[in-house]
């Protein structure tokens, strides 16, 4: 059952939208299978008895909630002087998730890249537009390549009512305008790391120049649980000099989330001398035209402290001290 946890924990990820959710959801699995293990008939039917009892897992939690979005579904872009706004409850907003939680290290190079795109922050607000049993059907033959018959075995239907709910489920997401809903040409994987450490030094030493400059013209820079999104270079620049400078001076450490390079901010603390949790950043890329650094396309800031349990998901360090790195690889 350990072997499946990571697809299981993607699996639910992908239905529910956020780390901490599909975390939850993976356990209560693994907690009901041990609980019910003398009911499996065939030990070469563990795999599909698992997805069964996670997806009766993710159904009741979706039934028992609205639909999670990102910053961009839910308002136009606002300017670097429109007040941030009060944070909405965390329920409202797609989460990220720990690539630690979902990679599958013996998984194939091109199998781990399709699974970086599904894990995308847009294609998961997507999925989030599609009734739960669609959503089930979607991920199980789109994402996870399961026959037909296995996906009705799934959900005790008929192969026809499969058929018919994925073509349903692909005509909703067709019809959907979300915005950035299209993947980018997604750069090689070293020139993402290479974006990463370029953004990483000049943001350290805040330098808003450097930062713009390795910004897309159409570049989105959102903060959940704010409301407030921003678009374009120019604008991302005067917000980080003006209501977001209050994470100058802070200490980084590199991460993965989404199958994205990312980051955690540590905000310096006057009060007690440490360096305490303030966002987990997101970057997404788009391979330049033979350039040597591919372009940043969106930064996605989860501001920590309106998310108590992120970092901790992450297994970030509570706080950091003076003698930790400006920048350190991840933990």
């Amino acid at each position: 059952m350990e072997r499946l946890r990571p697809s299981l924990t993607g699996y639910c990820y992908r239905m529910l939208g956020s780390g901490f959710e599909a975390e939850d959801a993976t356990q209560e699995t693994l907690l009901r299978a041990w609980r019910r293990s003398d009911t499996l008939a065939e030990p070469a039917a563990l795999k599909s008895w698992l997805f069964t009892i996670a997806t009766n897992v993710c159904l009741d939690q979706i039934d028992a909630r609205k639909r999670r979005a990102r910053p961009v579904d839910l308002a136009d872009a606002g300017t670097a002087e429109t007040p941030v706004g009060a944070p909405l409850p965390e329920a409202d907003w797609v989460l990220p998730i720990a690539g630690g939680q979902v990679a599958d290290p013996g998984a194939d190079p091109e199998a781990q890249a399709a699974e970086r795109e599904t894990l995308r922050l847009a294609f998961v607000a997507a999925l989030q537009h599609l009734p739960a049993r669609q959503r089930v059907v979607l991920v199980l033959r789109e994402v996870l390549r399961w026959s037909a018959k296995e996906v009705a075995d799934v959900l005790d239907t008929s192969v026809a009512s499969v058929n018919s709910a994925l073509q349903r489920a692909r005509a909703t997401l067709d019809e959907l305008d979300l915005e950035d809903s299209d993947a980018p040409a997604r750069p090689a994987t070293e020139d993402e790391q290479r974006l990463l450490d370029q953004y990483l030094e000049a943001f350290a030493e805040y330098d808003i120049d450097r930062i713009v400059a390795l910004l897309r013209y159409d570049v989105v820079f959102d903060m959940p649980p704010l409301p407030l999104w921003v678009r374009g270079p120019e604008e991302v620049g005067t917000f980080m000099l003006g209501q977001g400078a209050a994470c100058r001076g802070s200490k980084l450490i590199a991460t993965t989330a989404n199958g994205l390079p990312a980051y955690a901010a540590y905000k310096p603390d006057p009060e007690s001398g440490a360096w305490l949790p303030w966002s987990l950043t997101l970057l997404e890329a788009e391979a330049g035209d033979g350039a040597a650094v591919p372009t940043i396309t969106a930064i996605h800031n989860f501001l920590a402290p309106f998310l108590p349990n992120l970092f901790g998901s992450f297994g970030l360090p509570e706080r950091l001290e003076e003698a930790d790195p400006v920048i350190s690889a991840a933990r």
